[in-house]
């Protein structure tokens, strides 16, 4: 995102969330002047709505369950076997 450097990742999202809640806001004019898809910009509005500030923060990216992964059972197998 090509933001100011003075300012951090929140401060710019909470001026984005603010300037998009206005009655008379275009928010695909908002997102091109931040530089962010219109995705993400409604994706940081509904977290604003439901979290507050903290909703803007980032998130780990990390999946939340691995359905392909190796049993622990055969795990443990394979590294007593090597």
């Amino acid at each position: 995102m090509p933001w100011k450097k003075d300012s951090t990742k929140m401060e710019l999202r909470l001026e984005f969330v603010t300037l998009a809640m206005r009655e008379s806001a275009n928010i695909s004019a908002l997102c091109r002047r931040f530089g962010i898809s219109r995705t993400t910009g409604y994706k940081w509005i509904r977290r604003y709505k439901a979290e507050g500030k903290e909703g803007l923060s980032d998130r780990s990216r990390r999946p939340r369950s691995s359905p392909n992964k190796t049993a622990d059972r055969v795990e443990e197998a394979v590294c007593a076997a090597g």
